[in-house]
């Protein structure tokens, strides 16, 4: 299978449709699927649904997306830093449904796994609960959350091999190798391609089978809070 495309809007051909759900990857500013929510915006695609750990700031990342309306819903575990965000959310422009980080990134990891649900104590007792089944386990209250399976993922690893297999630095790992796996379709950016076999099995963070399409690209890298000392 040739999974290696030329850029951004070639990967993504095909695959855009106005109503669906994407699952993408990033914390922060940190690798976040830059490119291909580039091609997201200049496609023009309406009325869709994210499951992402935030919508990055006004003018990079989701935040494009939402300056241009094209969003509907968010399914997020945080909304810091983006002034559109909260404007619209308030505004009732925006519908939003808040999880808890851990609880976001398991419902991606259960619905690539094929999992449709799983009880979590998380969010018992509060607004997060609301509407959920309920179940006691031990004497212990847990409610149910379900599985997060997207019609698409974009997500931004550092390295990969001409067979999509994946490595991650650092905080990137945090939500794109679960983002990944809950998309009936995949697309990688990363920064470099090497070739297949190069990579050690051991240090290879997601594996190819879950990754359909692969661009390499130049990417930004913003840092959201910059902090210095005084000199």
């Amino acid at each position: 299978m040739k999974k290696i495309y030329p850029d951004a809007a070639t990967a993504l051909d095909g695959l855009l449709s106005d109503g669906m759900l994407i699952a993408a990857g990033g914390f922060g500013l940190c690798g976040i699927p830059e490119l291909l929510i580039a091609a997201i915006r200049d496609a023009g695609t309406k009325d869709l649904t994210f499951a992402s750990n935030n919508a990055g700031v006004d003018d990079f990342g989701i935040g494009q997306l939402l300056q241009t309306r094209q969003v509907k819903k968010m399914i997020s575990s945080y909304v810091g830093e983006n002034a559109e965000f909260m404007r619209q959310y308030l505004s009732g422009e925006l519908e939003l449904e808040f999880t808890p980080q851990g609880t976001l990134a398991e419902r991606m990891r259960a619905g690539g796994s094929g999992i449709p649900g799983f009880y979590t104590k998380t969010g018992v007792g509060t607004k997060v609960a609301e509407g959920k089944e309920e179940k006691v386990f031990d004497g212990e209250t847990y409610i149910l959350e379900r599985g997060i399976v997207a019609d698409l993922s974009i997500v931004k690893a550092w390295k990969a091999d001409e067979t999509g297999n994946l490595v991650f630095r650092k905080t990137a790992r945090n939500f794109n190798p679960p983002a990944a796996m809950a998309g009936r379709i995949c697309v990688a950016e990363v920064e470099e391609i090497v070739p297949t076999g190069s990579l050690d099995p051991d240090h290879i963070h997601l594996p190819g089978i879950y990754v359909h399409r692969l661009i390499q690209g130049q990417h930004e890298k913003r840092i959201e809070q910059r902090t210095v000392r005084e000199a």
